[in-house]
């Protein structure tokens, strides 16, 4: 995000020791297959082919598909998946990719209001807005994204025993009928056919939106090389809902959602659930678990959150990728820092443990490299003292020599 450069890049822009590299893309991790050591990276700049040679170690903050697509271009990873792509594998590492989670939230969820306090793109995002923003700072454009609260709530599925809700409510001033049709529903990968079957009669209508997002999901998925060629994607299986629970988790939270047009607070509004079935649930009876279940898997969206891919473990699990120090296994010289490296998503959006995992590597980096640093300081002042005390002990064997002679 913008304000972390603000916060972390642009105070030290102008260090000798940094470089930042706009329009570069890392094509992998130069490694030696002899010595198992990181010893740089390849990266495509402005169409050329450039080469960057580390003097300690080289670091990946890729994210959780970038980095373990580094990974497998740079012959670490899956045996099985580098020889088919017909990259040399340098050291297997088959957890490279796997243990992919992610939230996901069902949209759809449009609550109908009876005054004109909801974010209408029409009517709010336009030039006197823009001109007000400009002038004093305040107005629709101040709003973030039309998310206007969370919330969070333990299902019945919730594990008793764990300190940790397994549903988050995002409440928004706008929903997927907000902008007429012409956005949202392409970010929510709707067809044209399902949207207008289902929200066109209430374009650009006032509404609040709720959306349940699971927060500990049971399915994994996993992310493999679609080709040796670092511009082409790898191949993402989410596995989305391939677990029960994770729909049960779901249908729990859209009930609970149901339940806050019911509200004191909601009703001052005049809150209504705009009720139209989804196209291919109609011959379910309405908001029956079955039928949510066939809502859920029509209308449900990834938060991009995506974790979990270089995960951190011990050395005896097989699925580990890095250590406790987020050092690769296996390889010298090598780390990840990123949302990849966590072994199960949090509980909640993921923004801040990713800046706490960058802010954790880094203390790491540091407190490695320093005390290296250190050390070498006090072994180079214990050799100079050694050899003053050297000097010292054959000047005055020579002082003592010379008087010997004198007399």
């Amino acid at each position: 995000p913008t304000y972390l450069c603000g916060f972390n890049l642009r105070p030290v822009r102008l260090r000798k020791n940094l470089h930042v590299a706009l329009y570069s893309h890392v094509t992998r991790v130069i490694i030696d297959p002899a010595t198992k050591r990181a010893l740089g990276v390849e990266f495509l700049r402005n169409g050329q082919h450039h080469k960057v040679f580390a003097t300690r170690e080289v670091i990946l903050s890729a994210g959780a598909i970038g980095s373990p697509h580094l990974l497998m271009l740079s012959g670490v990873g899956p045996p099985e998946n580098l020889q088919k792509v017909g990259i040399p594998v340098i050291h297997p590492l088959p957890g490279v990719g796997q243990n992919l989670q992610d939230h996901i939230a069902v949209g759809g969820l449009a609550f109908l209001v009876d005054k004109p306090i909801s974010v209408v793109m029409g009517r709010l995002v336009n030039l006197n807005s823009a001109i007000r923003y400009a002038a004093t700072e305040d107005g629709p454009l101040t709003s973030s994204v039309g998310l206007e609260a969370v919330g969070f709530i333990s299902t019945k599925y919730a594990n008793q025993t764990d300190d940790w809700p397994d549903i988050e409510f995002m409440l928004t001033s706008a929903s997927t009928n907000s902008d007429g049709g012409t956005q949202i529903k392409n970010a929510h990968g709707l067809t044209d056919d399902f949207y207008n079957e289902v929200f066109s009669e209430i374009n650009n209508r006032d509404v609040f939106g709720v959306f349940p997002m699971m927060l500990r999901p049971r399915s994994r998925g996993s992310i493999v090389l679609h080709s040796k060629n670092p511009l082409r994607h790898p191949l993402l299986y989410h596995n989305y809902l391939t677990h029960q629970d994770d729909v049960n988790v779901l249908r729990e939270g859209v009930k609970a959602a149901l339940t806050l047009a019911e509200t004191v607070a909601m009703k001052q509004f005049g809150a209504r659930f705009h009720s139209k079935q989804l196209p291919n649930c109609k011959h379910l009876p309405h908001f029956t678990d079955e039928y949510w279940e066939c809502a859920i898997r029509q209308y449900t969206m990834t938060i991009y959150h995506m974790s979990g891919t270089a995960k951190m473990g011990p050395s005896w699990d097989p699925e580990a990728v890095v250590d406790p120090q987020l050092r690769v296994y296996g390889i010298k010289g090598l780390r990840v820092i990123d949302a990849s490296i966590m072994p199960v998503i949090t509980s909640g959006n993921i923004n801040a443990p990713v800046i706490m995992i960058g802010e954790k590597g880094a203390d790491m980096v540091k407190e490695l490299w320093l005390q290296d640093t250190l050390t070498g300081y006090y072994r180079g002042r214990r050799h100079l003292n050694e050899t003053d005390d050297a000097t010292f002990n054959a000047t005055s064997e020579t002082v003592s020599n010379e008087s010997h002679t004198d007399d």
